[in-house]
């Protein structure tokens, strides 16, 4: 019984990086083709138009790719020292880890939302490299 909760608790600590991976990479490879209001990295600064909407999926798509990997590779190590170190603490530790793969993961926001500003102007229009 041990087992199955150490395996539940590893495919648990699992799931945020690979929805960051998963998502990163569809938003890489096949982003949202139009601004819609159902899926995507939705914010009144990235629906402004067509650029806006492709530039911060692309943005987003990198983000979460790198903080997924990242992510992934701290819940492997974490996860390796919790089985053998703190065989007590397993619960805890999980809900630890998920937090800061939640953190790391809505990171995506304030990092996209600050490109689109640097790159764009209110009205969404692309910066003019002199008027940086």
């Amino acid at each position: 019984m041990e087992n199955a909760f150490w395996i539940f608790a590893f495919v648990t600590a699992l799931l945020v990086p690979g929805m960051m991976l998963f998502y990163g990479w569809l938003f890489l490879k096949e982003p949202p083709r139009d601004v819609n209001n159902s899926y995507g990295y939705r914010s009144p600064r990235s629906a402004k138009n067509k650029e806006t909407w492709t530039f911060a999926h692309a943005y987003a798509g990198r983000f979460w790719v790198r903080a997924g990997l990242a992510a992934l590779a701290v819940s492997v190590m974490w996860m390796a020292v919790t089985v053998s170190e703190y065989p007590n603490s397993a619960g805890r530790s999980v809900c630890i880890l998920i937090f800061f793969q939640l953190v790391a993961a809505l990171a995506v926001i304030p990092v996209t939302e600050r490109a689109l500003k640097r790159e764009f102007d209110e009205s969404g229009k692309r910066r003019r490299s002199d008027d940086i």
